[in-house]
């Protein structure tokens, strides 16, 4: 059985965005399986008290350099989204509804979300843009709007949530690896050691 990597993620969290970059070289590496958890981040943060670096002024200008170095670090593309943040209810909505139809769609999905969010920025707090973006993308936006309004979607994203916080979970990126719990993207060094460790056991 190969070794599990557990990633737990929202779209609207530019460091998730750097995460889901890096994050597949290092299973791949190790010839491990990435488990892919969405959750929703405002939700985390109201159980647990934590908030975004947005609301702390001298953290989020910071966090505008720290993103740069790690995106250059990582040689991916980043742009800061003047939208940030945004409510990504129905974004993460539609990521447990992608996951539904398959890892592919799955995958697809959050190209085209995180794209727009992190590439080449855009409103994703509008429907509309929402729409325009999914569209380019290969998605029918009306059935994006019917995938969202499940109950089973909506209950999924919320059990996923409740779930997290129960494990310890306060904010995104999370990883798990066993039962071990890693917070932050800059914890995949050590994410990677433990995907090492995995891999020799």
């Amino acid at each position: 059985m190969s070794t599990t990597v557990e990633f737990l993620f929202d779209v609207g969290s530019p460091y998730t965005y750097l995460a889901y970059h890096h994050l597949p070289k290092m299973a791949q590496a190790h010839g491990a399986q990435i488990v892919w958890t969405p959750v929703l981040l405002g939700g985390i943060f109201q159980a647990t008290g934590n908030a975004s670096p947005a609301e702390v002024p001298a953290k989020s200008l910071y966090s505008q350099t720290d993103l740069q170095r790690w995106a250059r670090s990582y040689g991916v593309p980043f742009r800061m989204n003047p939208h940030f943040p945004i409510n990504t209810l129905a974004l993460m909505r539609g990521a447990v509804a992608a996951q539904r139809q398959g890892d592919e769609v799955l995958q697809r999905y959050l190209a085209a979300i995180f794209g727009a969010m992190f590439e080449q920025p855009r409103n994703l707090g509008e429907p509309a843009v929402v729409g325009e973006v999914l569209a380019a993308a290969g998605f029918d936006p009306a059935q994006f709007l019917q995938w969202i309004a499940e109950p089973a979607v909506k209950d999924r994203l919320k059990e996923n949530t409740v779930r997290a916080v129960e494990r310890g979970v306060f904010g995104a990126p999370t990883f798990f690896v066993g039962r071990q719990m890693f917070w932050g993207q800059d914890r995949l060094a050590f994410v990677d050691q433990a995907l090492a460790a995995a891999e020799a056991a």
